[in-house]
């Protein structure tokens, strides 16, 4: 199906709209109707990759339009977020670890899907995909195994950072970390994964959350004059 998408061509070129052609969702893929999308860091060092053209995105959320022959979870009109994509065969996989999917940067980094094929093209060429669903665009097909369904009460814009920054941040403290009731924990920076990690460490019930944020004169994020500001959470 054809349908607008914010493709990228050169690392520091804008996002673009253009038309570009989605291929049907595979017997294990649902066609998902992105209604919201997160932007994360991670989106901006796809650009740096070497793939083009490649359409980024990878906290996308939105409600499902078509189903594969094989999908039995999920209906059509079900409101979804999603996340990276796994292979589903790897030791870590079936181990019940996609995070850690023998194949997690041919996937999800390499511009292509667990078939070694882009579901993305654009005048009978490939273009590049991120994280299984390049959700920078009206559409993404994603594979069931990637999606969770939300109620339909939840705002998606709300969800769509779960696909990355929230669970980076809140499982770097709850699963790897696992932080001690009354224990002290310091989150060094405060954007979406900082804010995540500082949210976790207060339902871990750390007893005090110390937040690192960086700052310059020159503005946030920017290189020069950084400087760090302490902030007493909780």
């Amino acid at each position: 199906m054809k349908m607008k998408a914010a493709v990228v061509r050169q690392a520091t070129d804008p996002y673009k709209f253009e038309e570009v052609e989605l291929a049907e969702p595979k017997n294990d893929e649902v066609l998902v109707r992105i209604t919201a999308s997160g932007l994360c860091y991670t989106d901006e060092f796809g650009r740096t990759l070497g793939m083009s053209p490649i359409v980024l995105g990878h906290e996308g959320a939105g409600i499902i339009e078509k189903l594969g022959e094989n999908v039995k979870d999920f209906a059509v009109g079900d409101h979804v977020a999603f996340s990276y994509a796994f292979c589903g065969h790897c030791k870590s996989c079936v181990q019940g670890r996609p995070q850690y999917c023998e194949k997690f940067n041919e996937i999800n980094f390499g511009g292509v899907g667990a078939d070694g094929q882009s579901k993305l093209s654009q005048n009978g060429q490939p273009v590049a995909m991120f994280f299984g669903q390049s959700s920078f665009a009206q559409y993404a097909t994603i594979s069931e195994e990637s999606i969770v369904k939300i109620d339909e009460d939840v705002d998606l814009a709300m969800i769509a950072p779960f696909g990355c920054g929230v669970q980076t941040g809140a499982g770097a403290v709850l699963n790897t970390l696992r932080p001690h009731v009354d224990e002290t924990l310091a989150v060094f920076g405060c954007g979406a994964v900082g804010f995540s990690a500082i949210m976790a460490a207060k339902v871990a019930g750390c007893r005090q959350i110390i937040a690192v944020g960086g700052w310059s004169n020159d503005g946030p994020g920017s290189p020069g004059n950084l400087k760090w500001r302490c902030q007493l959470c909780h």
